[in-house]
């Protein structure tokens, strides 16, 4: 959420800087909203005054053995219009916050201008894509062949842009994630388990409601929904409080399954497993000083490509542009690995710097000193990585002449092997398991 400071100083700044997105913004409404709740909160303080007064007045001529008939009426009538105003007030904020719930974050200045993602902006690569003497498999012809994808039988159980992962594939996938939570932990982030259920609250705090209620899957007869990410549930661990300065930066990594309607997938690449309705991702996420907050999401861009780099699959790192970028975003870098059936970079992370935008609707703030006052902290998330998407790009990066997927070298050990191969087939020499 906005400051509705920063609005009202100055609207046609405000406006401008929102324009950047590809939208026009009308900021008269909130802009009349506020100075209404300005107004009415200095009635109602006048009110309550008099209210006060109209009290004192009922002992005075109680002390002075007067009758208190009359002021006891003054502070009847008066107590019914504090009640009247102040639910009129209520009323007030609550549009007023209503409004401001629905307007998106403000690009930061270092943030590309263009109008959709063929105007992002690749800031650097890393590997090199292989190249392949023979004709390179999708994922899930590989997955398939290889017997551990099945879409048809979870199309059975469910329906379609569903997976049943089997064997060796339900392992990778297990070992993925284990991977990539110890990688950061090793980097100094707390690990947590959070629940993959959340309330409306939590996502309102992230900003995915309610501008984006069509995408979620909500829980019939029931305030609750299934995460679309970990980031809406590790945010809000600290929804509510104010942190101590020397707390700061607190990171956080966590597995989870997301859940996504995809409502706003048309058009877009759902093939095989790069974009399900329920899949896995390990999530990294800061809260920060405002000071802190940009250099965090440098490293913490940095510690989402460190998974790929050990795992020796080549990938860009993308700036996304003003019209690209999510709702709640500030600015946001895009990762994006190499997968050869494709024959380009596919989106595997979005790394984001929220700045007080979420911190403000979840209400999470730090104190500095005891004296000082509290400030809103930033938040910053990103994927590390999305382990569907990561599980697609070691089958087809490493994938054989002869059908067979050759490991990496850092997921040998937690694999108990180097090669996966369809059951029953001729055993081969094997890579050797060290990392």
């Amino acid at each position: 959420m906005l400051d509705i400071k920063l609005i009202k100083k100055d609207p046609a700044a405000a406006a401008a800087a929102l324009a950047r997105r590809g939208q026009q913004f009308d900021l008269s409404t909130v802009v009349a909203l506020e100075d209404r709740r300005i107004a009415m909160q200095g009635e109602l303080d006048a009110l309550r005054a008099k209210q006060n007064e109209a009290s004192a007045k009922i002992g005075q001529m109680v002390r002075e053995k007067k009758d208190p008939g009359p002021a006891k009426e003054e502070s009847k009538r008066a107590g019914e219009e504090v009640k009247e105003r102040e639910a009129a007030f209520r009323a007030v904020e609550a549009e007023l916050e209503g409004a401001l719930l629905l307007i998106p974050n403000i690009p930061d200045a270092s943030v590309p201008d263009g109008k959709d993602e063929t105007e992002n902006r690749v800031v650097r690569e890393w590997g090199t894509p292989r190249v392949f003497d023979f004709t390179p498999k999708n994922h899930h012809e590989l997955g398939e062949a290889l017997g551990i994808l099945d879409l048809k039988r979870a199309a059975k159980i469910t329906g379609a842009r569903f997976s049943l992962l089997r064997g060796q594939g339900a392992k990778l996938e297990r070992c993925l994630m284990s991977f990539m939570l110890n990688q950061h932990a090793a980097n100094g982030y707390e690990e947590v388990l959070p629940p993959f259920i959340v309330n409306a609250a939590s996502m309102t705090g992230t900003g995915q409601l309610p501008k984006f209620a069509e995408d979620l899957f909500k829980i019939e007869g029931e305030e609750y929904y299934l995460i679309p990410t970990a980031e809406v549930p590790v945010t809000n661990i600290h929804a509510g409080e104010i942190l101590p300065a020397e707390e700061l930066t607190k990171k956080f990594c966590a597995y989870t399954p997301c859940f996504r309607r995809e409502a706003g997938s048309y058009g877009k690449v759902t093939a095989g497993i790069i974009r399900q309705h329920q899949f896995n991702k390990v999530e990294i996420v800061k809260l920060a000083k405002p000071e802190d907050s940009w250099a965090e999401l440098e490293t913490l861009t940095n510690d989402a490509e460190m998974i790929l780099q050990k795992l020796d699959l080549p990938y860009r790192v993308v700036a996304l542009c003003t019209g690209d970028m999510g709702f709640s975003a500030a600015k946001t870098y895009d990762i994006e690995v190499w997968l050869p059936s494709m024959n380009r970079y596919v989106e595997i992370s979005s790394c984001s710097n929220f700045t007080d935008f979420q911190a403000r609707r979840a209400n999470i703030k730090f104190k500095r000193d005891a004296k000082a006052k509290p400030e809103y902290v930033h938040t910053l998330n990103g994927s590390g990585l999305a382990i569907g998407r990561t599980m697609v790009a070691v089958l087809e990066n490493y994938q054989t002449a002869e059908g067979n997927v050759r490991l990496p070298k850092a997921l040998r050990h937690f694999m108990g092997t180097g090669i996966i191969r369809p059951a029953g087939s001729p055993e081969a020499e094997e890579p050797p398991l060290d990392l």
